[in-house]
């Protein structure tokens, strides 16, 4: 029986690279790819005869070892890419309401910089046209504004 296991562990260790690699490619953040890493060692000590405690141990601690070394390195690097588009500009500017913004009725829109934005009041206050604004932030599309009073 003991043989028998011996035989099939490589196998286990491909199918749990294989089924990390996937996870990982299906994702948009890292996820698996350490017990991949993990899976590659484990197999390899496979092949070389290890015994089945050994490739377990082996796996855990590459695993967990490759986690400890990268995921710092690849948390400042995803996170320090925060690309920047052209609606900051506009973040801080004063506008003019052009449409009474009313976030209830889903309306309103005011014009800063000579673009015009569809808009929503920070506070869900109503905005009457011709009233000046800064705006607070961009979600999307949309300026979301505050009163300059």
């Amino acid at each position: 029986m003991s043989g028998e296991i011996l035989t099939a562990m490589p196998f286990v260790w491909l199918g749990i690279i294989v089924v990390a690699s996937l996870v990982e490619a299906a994702t948009v953040q890292l996820v698996s790819v350490w017990f991949a890493v993990g899976g590659i060692a484990a197999v390899i000590a496979s092949a070389c005869g290890a015994d089945i405690l050994v490739q377990i141990l082996l796996f855990i601690a590459v695993t967990v070892l490759a986690l400890i070394l990268t995921r710092p390195l690849v948390k400042k690097i995803t996170h320090s890419q925060k690309a920047k588009t052209n609606a900051d500009r506009y973040i801080g500017n004063n506008g003019v309401v052009t449409e009474e913004i009313n976030n209830t009725a889903g309306q309103g829109e005011v014009k800063v910089m000579g673009s015009v934005w569809t808009a929503r009041s920070e506070d869900g206050t109503v905005i009457p046209i011709g009233e000046n604004i800064v705006v607070k932030r961009i979600e999307g599309v949309k300026a979301i504004v505050a009163c300059t009073k």
